[in-house]
């Protein structure tokens, strides 16, 4: 997959689908795969059109732990699909005043040349948000290109959406929201130094920052971990760590058969069900009680 920035017609007449694709689940990935499919059988390129930042949070730069994965994760996400480019459009004020007429222009027309647009039904663009399905259609044969809208894909007869995945990441829904996704929902960081309780009482752990992640609902989940190429389960905290007065939202990771020193190093957390609640301790052996527990849960 070729990452494209600034570049111009680097692919004729080629096939795209436009979107945030904030998690690339189930619903994104139809809407991939139905133009994957229409490029693969008109012999065209395949090419996905995303922004970033999130146009939300660029508008708004008061919302913070928005993201379902990180931009990094997103493009990973993407490039499974088998896409032959990737167009990146830098969302800044100068883009986000194009008209929709203009974004069709610049973008699909001039940029891409592309014969086959591939959108979900609430698609929108342009200044103010006032480009839609019927705003693309309009301009087909002007810029000759075909648009087409992939069928909304339904779970328990709702239409997925990424709203919908934050909010039940905020539930601790983390089961139905590995489902939606089509794979485990996962934070990815650097281990950054902490207080090093875990380690005095006998449970070592690893802490990330969640930056610009959705906050999952705080307790202890079920986790696996990914260190390079080697996979681990354990459990995480996600929470102030009420025992201890904690004042920020940390995830601390406890994984099941490593002791060595993992700071500065990159993790992946899987996660896998939600345990329990956050909860604060009268004293130590109470907590370490409670985390035995958790990890015999865990476990199982």
């Amino acid at each position: 997959m070729k990452i494209l920035k600034n570049s111009k017609k680097n692919y004729l007449k080629s096939v795209i689908a436009i979107g945030n694709f904030d998690g690339v689940h189930l619903g994104h990935q139809k809407v991939l795969n139905d133009a994957k499919l229409k490029a693969k059988k008109n012999n065209l390129s395949f090419g996905v059109v995303t922004f970033e930042p999130i146009p939300v949070m660029f508008f708004n730069k008061n919302i913070k732990n928005h993201r379902i994965n990180t931009f990094d994760q997103k493009v990973d996400n993407l490039k499974k699909i088998g896409p032959n480019f990737l167009k990146i459009i830098n969302f800044n004020k100068r883009f986000s005043n194009l008209s929709p007429k203009m974004f069709i222009k610049k973008i699909i027309y001039e940029n891409l040349n592309a014969k086959f647009v591939f959108v979900s039904k609430n698609f929108r663009f342009g200044k103010n948000r006032k480009g839609n399905i019927s705003t693309l259609k309009k301009f087909e044969k002007f810029f000759n290109y075909k648009t087409f809208i992939s069928l909304p894909f339904k779970q328990k007869r709702k239409i997925l959406s990424s709203t919908i995945i934050r909010k039940k990441i905020s539930l601790g829904k983390i089961y139905e929201v590995n489902k939606s996704l089509g794979r485990n929902w996962s934070v990815r960081g650097k281990v950054i130094k902490g207080e090093r309780r875990g380690r005095k009482i006998g449970f070592p752990t690893c802490n990330l920052e969640l930056t610009d992640y959705v906050i999952p609902k705080l307790g202890v989940y079920s986790v696996s971990i990914q260190i390079g190429k080697k996979i681990k389960k354990g459990i995480a905290n996600v929470g102030y760590r009420p025992t201890f007065s904690g004042k920020n939202i940390l995830l601390e990771v406890n994984i099941f058969g490593i002791n060595s020193n993992l700071y500065k190093k990159e993790i992946i957390v899987n996660f896998l069900k939600f345990i329990r609640k956050e909860k604060k301790f009268k004293n130590i052996n109470e907590l370490k009680f409670q985390i035995k527990k958790d990890i015999i849960k865990a476990k199982k």
